[in-house]
């Protein structure tokens, strides 16, 4: 299985070249602030994500995470059920990293 992750560049570039893992929940805030990674079970889902909380930034990134041997627990947020992801991904775990185009 494979869930998607929206990464601001830097974020995702900083952690790839230290090695790993790859800790940051949502723009601003650390799986240790938040407790889990916010993930997007489908590119659906990563639209209107990007639409609704990252549509102000331009240097994004769409992590594709193989989902094998990571804790993920798929939980309602609102009226959707969104995959979390519960402690790092390391690197070996991202299969792709797809730039994203501005939502504006």
């Amino acid at each position: 299985m494979r869930v998607f992750h929206i990464a601001e560049r830097i974020d995702w570039e900083t952690a790839r070249d230290a090695g790993g893992p790859y800790e940051v929940s949502t723009r601003g805030h650390t799986l240790a602030e938040v407790g889990f990674i916010h993930a997007s079970r489908d590119e659906d889902q990563v639209r209107a994500v990007q639409s609704a909380f990252y549509a102000d930034l331009d240097d994004l990134v769409l992590l594709v995470v193989v989902t094998d041997g990571l804790d993920i627990r798929h939980e309602p947020v609102g009226d959707d059920v969104f995959p979390h992801v519960y402690g790092p991904i390391p690197i070996k775990a991202v299969e792709e990293v797809r730039p994203l185009p501005p939502n504006r």
